[in-house]
């Protein structure tokens, strides 16, 4: 149709389209709750579009009516996406975490800045425990629950963080007043700073209603200028001194920018982050060798050049940077736990085709030992071949070989003999790790 020609009713479909395209982003990418001021306002503008929408006068023809109905159809599909963002199961399961991190917070740490004694195991326990759930909450690729995840996790890795390095540095603590007057205002700074400190982890955990991140990040930069304008006469000491404590501000600062920050770096989508792809490059060229190891004709002539590059991958892992990040961290336990399995799977075969040319007289409990770990080594084959989750058939049949085999190990009686109880404690281990393994690779763990 000739736009010059355009009936109205169309030009005006076609410009709320335009507008409800301008804020699609924003909804796909809302990981909030439904009670949250960004949600209610992008359900308000969405919903007037769908009230414009309604409004255009289609005069009974076919052709508006069909673009009414496509107009309102993906209104009403960016409202939908908007409140199943804001419901998932896996958002709520991410806000019930975040909510008994809360508690652990008020009950812990805003006492421990209020004057009370130490921040307590428990507490460290407890925030740890927290983290390791997070990492393993499944968003399933969507980016909505990605940024829920990750700023859940930004918050309380970065109080964990502000917590250790409180524990661990202190500053120079404090000098003289004698020494010079400069002094007195330096430790009154520091007595701040510690006050803003607690400050700062109930506003990250949203458990002090009476704060704000810009009049906090006002207060800190005040008291950085109050320092820079100290007369500090040269005096190497208290110079130093100073400097520390406008470090310990500054690193405080960089907390209150963390949810900015998230948003405009994408540092929530991990499928591109640096460290991840080169564990997820590790790990390519280590299915490569397991790949080449399982169909080989004659398996032990690659024995000895597998393992040499797999340990190589075992070093490669343990220089990828973590960036502070628990997700991060956690692929890489996994990556290493993926190596080192082909590993020991390898010494297995290798000790396997060493005893073939045994013919020395041994104990019969340390043969049945080693018939177990005959068994155990053609099972873990096949577990390193699994490919699926804790529902699959094949999963069940080789967590029960794994525990008939556990069984079988149970039933070996040693007689006394102390190599036989040192193998069969190496064979019930190894028999574990397996079972530990197939759950690894089962349940679904993403980044």
């Amino acid at each position: 149709m000739d736009m010059g020609n355009q009936h109205p009713s169309i030009s005006r479909l076609q410009e709320i389209q335009k507008e409800v395209k301008s804020i699609e982003q924003q909804v796909v990418g809302f990981s909030g709750l439904s009670d949250d001021k960004n949600y209610k306002k992008l359900e308000r503008i969405l919903t007037k579009q769908l009230f414009e929408i309604d409004s255009v006068d289609t005069e009974g023809k076919g052709d508006i009516q069909q673009a009414r109905k496509r107009a309102a159809q993906e209104t009403e599909r960016l409202l939908k996406e908007l409140e199943q963002n804001a419901n998932h199961p896996h958002r709520i399961e991410i806000q019930n975490i975040f909510k008994e991190a809360q508690s652990l917070v008020r009950e812990k740490i805003v006492p421990f800045y209020s004057g009370g004694n130490c921040v307590t195991d428990e507490f460290e326990e407890g925030i740890q425990d927290i983290i390791l759930r997070l990492t393993h909450v499944k968003t399933g690729g969507k980016i909505s629950l990605r940024k829920a995840r990750y700023h859940t996790l930004t918050k309380i890795c970065a109080v964990q963080e502000i917590i250790e390095d409180c524990m661990k540095k202190q500053p120079s603590l404090p000098l003289s007043e004698d020494v010079h007057p400069s002094v007195a205002k330096i430790n009154s700074v520091m007595c701040e700073v510690n006050k803003a400190r607690g400050t700062l982890i109930a506003l990250l955990m949203g458990v002090n209603n009476n704060e704000t991140c810009r009049h906090l990040s006002c207060v800190l930069s005040g008291l950085i200028a109050d320092l820079d304008a100290l007369d500090v006469c040269g005096r190497t000491e208290i110079r130093n001194y100073r400097r520390e404590v406008v470090e310990d501000i500054n690193k405080l600062l960089k907390y209150l920018d963390l949810e900015e920050e998230a948003d405009t770096t994408k540092a929530f989508d991990l499928g591109q982050n640096h460290s991840i792809l080169k564990i997820e490059k590790v790990l390519k060229r280590m299915r490569e060798i397991k790949n080449e190891l399982l169909q080989a004709q004659n398996p032990p002539e690659l024995y000895l050049s597998s393992k040499t590059e797999l340990q190589g991958l075992i070093g490669q892992l343990d220089e990828v940077s973590l960036e502070k990040n628990p997700c991060i961290r956690e692929a890489r336990r996994r990556a290493v736990i993926e190596v080192q399995t082909l590993i020991t799977y390898i010494d297995l075969k290798e000790a396997l085709e060493k005893r073939k040319f045994f013919t020395c007289e041994e104990h019969p409990s340390h043969k049945a030992v080693w018939s177990v770990l005959g068994n155990l080594s053609e099972i873990q084959g096949e577990v390193l071949s699994f490919d699926g989750n804790r529902t699959d058939k094949n999963y069940i049949r080789l967590e029960e070989l794994l525990t008939k085999q556990l069984l079988a190990l149970d039933a070996v009686d040693p007689q006394g003999e102390e190599k036989c109880k040192a193998a069969r404690k190496q064979a019930v281990k190894l028999a574990q790790n397996i079972l530990s393994y197939l759950d690894l690779k089962s349940d679904e763990w993403e980044y």
